[in-house]
């Protein structure tokens, strides 16, 4: 029996949305091959396919020292940029780290990433993209789904919600990228709204901007609950609790907070970011600054029709990105590219 084995650190940092994408991928790949493949979770030795969704040196040694007739499959989740808008990093790790990590992906004979924004930055650092494919993460119907509405409302109630409330959710690392700053900003213009944010440093001291949002996490204004780093089972009901998902960060790629909202059927509000177009298309709300945010947010407590609109819209996303619509992208890349990656049943060839 062919072997298929998944490598990855991502459960050692909570909070991470990496890891929700990893815990959907190996759930697909057994649900699709698990009879016919042997699917392992690193493992001590490489399999016939290699999937490394983690950048740790460990998984890097192993592909280089016993690679050479495996097929390696490099999930692309950061590039350098990415990560100097998250952490604070000393200037000589931080040149060796990103030395490291381009020399990682290129050696992975070939690439999946979350976004086709990436290629083309991934080209700029010399790593050759003609094996590079785009598949989105998903997630799963049975983890996010919307509740009715006597139990959203009984959820809503152990929030401290009462009717007619309008309730804002952010959910992420308190970093700055993700705008956690103009996120209390926000709560603080809008004292009839109520303010939630799911999500902690999971970096620690070493977070990009750790002082400052430390501060506000201490002192929030009298509308924003700052929940902490909250485990996956119980994000299902934050989501149904919530009016909106509002997340203003600087820099993403394809949060997975936005498929999970989706999943659930609630109005999304981002960023006008670029790197969303190709992706999201009109699946959300958007806005630039504060002013445009806060805009929107009162459209969407205020005025029923807009509301709808912009859940419909999320749910037509939810659609657009489900399990059977990646699934098919896996097999399009097994079959076009002459590799296995969880649904294909062509022969093994590494790339020329």
């Amino acid at each position: 029996m062919r072997t298929l084995h998944v490598f990855s650190k991502s459960e050692s940092s909570e909070g991470q949305g990496v890891h929700s994408a990893f815990l959907e991928q190996v759930k697909l790949a057994e649900e699709v091959v698990g009879k016919d493949y042997s699917i392992r979770i690193n493992p001590c030795m490489l399999g016939d396919i290699n999937h490394f969704h983690t950048v740790n040196l460990r998984f890097y040694l192993k592909n280089l020292l016993f690679g050479r007739k495996k097929v390696s499959v490099g999930y692309v989740h950061f590039l350098p940029e990415t990560v100097d808008e998250s952490l604070k990093l000393p200037k000589l790790y931080r040149k060796v780290f990103y030395w490291y990590l381009i020399k990682f992906y290129k050696s992975m004979d070939y690439h999946v990433v979350v976004n086709p924004y990436f290629i083309d930055l991934m080209a700029d650092y010399g790593i050759n993209t003609a094996n590079t494919v785009y598949i989105p993460n998903f997630v799963s119907s049975e983890d996010f789904y919307p509740y009715d509405e006597e139990k959203r409302r009984a959820v809503r109630a152990e929030y401290g919600l009462k009717e007619g409330d309008f309730a804002v959710l952010g959910v992420g690392q308190t970093q700055t990228r993700k705008g956690v700053v103009d996120f209390v900003e926000l709560a603080r213009r809008n004292p009839d709204m109520k303010f939630f944010w799911a999500g902690g440093f999971s970096f620690g001291k070493i977070t990009d901007g750790y002082e400052e949002i430390k501060a506000l996490m201490d002192a929030p204004p009298a509308n924003m609950t700052f929940m902490g780093i909250v485990g996956r089972d119980k994000m299902n009901e934050i989501y149904n609790m919530a009016d909106v998902m509002f997340l203003p960060s600087y820099a993403e790629l394809f949060p997975m907070t936005i498929l999970e909202s989706m999943a659930v059927g609630r109005a999304v509000l981002l960023r006008d970011l670029p790197i969303y177009n190709n992706i999201l298309f009109d699946y959300y709300q958007k806005a630039s600054d504060n002013n445009g945010f806060e805009k929107i947010l009162r459209r969407l407590k205020n005025e029923p029709s807009f509301r709808k609109l912009s859940e419909d819209a999320a749910r037509r996303g939810n659609l657009f990105y489900n399990k059977a619509s990646v699934g098919t992208m896996w097999k399009d890349f097994g079959n076009n590219r002459r590799v296995y990656c969880y649904i294909s049943e062509d022969l093994l060839e590494a790339p020329p």
